[in-house]
């Protein structure tokens, strides 16, 4: 237990550069609290302690915005950063060193029984109000840019923006996300598309030039 808070405790300093002492940390940080609140609940919850673990988790909302179903498994130095209203699903499973901002969900897209959550690998960054939704497997290494809406498997070392979520980059670079440089794909098929009429529109006066000179 005591390895796991101290382990935490360095996740914070490692991930968040605003972070100045462990004073500040665990009076200032719901992400800190939210991890190590649903750990407690994860393992009452895993001894089949019945209603308690759903009644922290309760408590662990009201207290930091954060819900957290206490049936998802998390894995190591898991870092939320700000928090509020970040929704973690009951069949959820995050790998170790994942990072996620606030407004992030990882949800379900119906009333189906059994694994219903996704699956998040290692080192995957979930940006800003990002939606991954659905039983699917997000794979190690991959970002995911603010405000996606992803419902589909992701192969490891993408990155992915968009509603609906489509792939970006094939590959990973530092493992940073830098959120005002991501590329936006709608806007990259509307500029080819403006080019494309544009040529086109050349060509078509080039014609008529052509035919006036009959």
């Amino acid at each position: 237990m005591f390895r796991s808070i101290k382990e935490q405790f360095d996740t914070v300093f490692r991930q968040d550069p605003a972070a100045r002492s462990i004073l500040e940390i665990v009076l200032c940080y719901p992400g800190f609290h939210a991890v190590l609140w649903h750990r407690f609940a994860h393992f009452l919850q895993q001894l089949g302690v019945p209603l308690l673990p759903r009644f922290i988790s309760q408590l662990n909302r009201a207290l930091t915005g954060i819900e957290i179903h206490p049936g998802a498994r998390i894995g190591r130095r898991f870092f939320i950063d700000h928090g509020m209203g970040v929704v973690i699903g009951e069949t959820a499973e995050i790998g170790d060193d994942v990072l996620i901002y606030q407004g992030v969900t990882l949800g379900g897209t119906g009333h189906d029984k059994g694994k219903r959550h996704p699956t998040l690998g290692n080192c995957v960054v979930v940006g800003a109000g990002a939606k991954v939704l659905g039983n699917i497997e997000i794979g190690d290494h991959v970002k995911i840019g603010a405000g996606s809406v992803v419902v589909h498997a992701v192969p490891a070392w993408c990155t992915v923006v968009g509603v609906p979520g489509r792939i970006v980059r094939s590959r990973g670079d530092d493992g940073t996300l830098e959120h005002g440089k991501l590329p936006d794909p709608e806007q990259q098929a509307i500029d080819e598309l403006t080019r494309r009429v544009n040529e086109l529109a050349e060509q078509v006066r080039a014609l008529q030039a052509e035919r006036l000179e009959r």
